[in-house]
């Protein structure tokens, strides 16, 4: 039987604050090795496309050589042990190249890195052999750790940032990017959301935005008129307005009010926003909904898309003055609710047939289902976007609030009973 192995969370954390904010990795190093055997420790960090994960940090634990071969750049997501790991959150194995001298019975490990459902990267180690159970146990452990130590550490530097940057971002890009939640996934009891954006060549200004408290799911999708920096300064405008009335805790109509109202005080009058906000009672289900001219949201139940009918009020901003209502529709357990922007469904973009490909990916994670969408529309239009692409996806489960059973940090909670 194999021996036990503690995590040693304490000495993970003291080594890490010991170290500079880009020295995660390497403080993860000296701890596995002392565990695992691990001779080189890698951390590949998911790029802003969805694409690729990009070898951020490579490192030998004291008294092991400098690695013989020089590790690639980026890995591919599709078709690698990497990319299997970061998609089916489960650790991958595979027998390593063995160069003269080395041991032919080497395999790397690759473990997914995340928090709360937010895939982060991989963890790639390189050992002696095969783990058992209870060392795979341990590197599970380990990389959920290091999730929680690159969400900590980005906050100082900017190494992460520059792991993720596959391509070169416009102001504009860099603008609306400034916009979007600190975490594009969310994993909790009664549901788990993603969103993903995908920026046109010309940037436009395409934000979404969530928010949880005790009681109540927040979410926003906005759409600024027009393209490039004046259109990602309005989309700065609506969602600074947004965030400060829900963060005084106003109602969901209030906000509407106040984001128009300050759309009308600062920007002119050919400016505006669609919009959708949308607050869900995390008890009930129940979702208050204002549509500010927005494309309506899209609802699969039992397999069945279909469109969530809503009146349109005027965009924000379009006419001063202007009233906005609060409409009601409710979730049932199991449903999959889908807010976007027009730029996935119109133009070229509608050869991605999105309702067609949302039949086809009922039972994938969120996370996953925003990527799929998105490729999907980069495709039909040949990667030449004439308009950003974003969507937001929830799995609403319902229910009595339950604990997540996460032992990597992501689970699909109840998605799957």
């Amino acid at each position: 039987m194999a021996a036990a192995i503690t995590f040693d969370l304490r000495a993970l954390l003291d080594g890490v604050e010991a170290a500079p904010p880009m020295g995660g990795v390497e403080a993860l190093a000296s701890e596995l090795a002392a565990k695992v055997g691990a001779s080189e420790v890698s951390f590949l960090i998911a790029d802003l496309l969805g694409g690729s994960l990009v070898r951020l940090a490579r490192a030998q634990p004291p008294g092991h050589p400098p690695a013989s071969r020089a590790a690639p750049g980026a890995v591919a997501a599709g078709g690698t042990p990497a990319g299997a790991a970061l998609r089916t959150q489960q650790v991958q194995i595979e027998a390593a190249e063995a160069a003269a001298g080395e041991d032919p019975e080497q395999v790397r490990v690759f473990a997914p890195v995340t928090a709360r459902g937010e895939a982060v990267g991989v963890l790639e180690l390189l050992l002696a052999g095969p783990p058992d159970e209870v060392q795979l146990a341990y590197l599970g452990e380990a990389a959920h750790a290091l999730a929680y130590v690159v969400i900590a550490d980005r906050r100082y530097t900017d190494l992460y940032e520059w792991g993720q940057r596959s391509v070169p971002l416009s102001l504009q890009a860099e603008i609306q990017r400034r916009l979007l939640p600190g975490s594009y996934t969310c994993e909790a009891g009664r549901f788990t959301l993603a969103g993903w954006q995908v920026p046109a060549h010309d940037a436009g200004g395409d934000t979404f935005d969530f928010a949880l408290d005790q009681d109540t799911l927040h979410l926003s999708i906005t759409d600024a008129v027009g393209h490039g920096v004046v259109s990602a300064l309005l989309a700065t405008l609506v969602v600074s307005s947004l965030r400060n009335s829900r963060r005084a805790r106003t109602s969901v109509l209030e906000q509407a009010q106040r984001a128009a109202a300050d759309l009308a005080a600062h920007a002119t009058p050919e400016q505006y926003v669609t919009g959708q906000l949308v607050r869900v009672d995390m008890a009930t289900g129940t979702c208050q909904v204002v549509n500010a001219g927005h494309v309506a949201p899209l609802l699969v139940r039992d397999g069945q898309v279909t469109d969530v009918v809503l009146d349109a009020d005027p965009p924000f901003g379009l006419l001063p003055g202007s009233a906005y209502r609060s409409q009601t529709f409710r979730l049932q357990a199991g449903d999959r609710l889908v807010l976007l922007t027009d730029g996935m469904l119109e133009r070229e973009a509608a050869g991605a047939d999105v309702r067609g490909v949302l039949r086809q990916v009922v039972d994938q994670h969120p996370r996953e289902v925003v990527q799929v969408l998105t490729r999907a529309v980069l495709a039909a239009t040949e990667d030449q976007l004439r308009d950003d692409a974003t969507v937001m996806v929830v799995d609403w489960y319902g229910g009595p609030e339950a604990p997540r059973t996460a032992t990597a940090g992501a689970t699909r909670d109840r998605a799957s009973t």
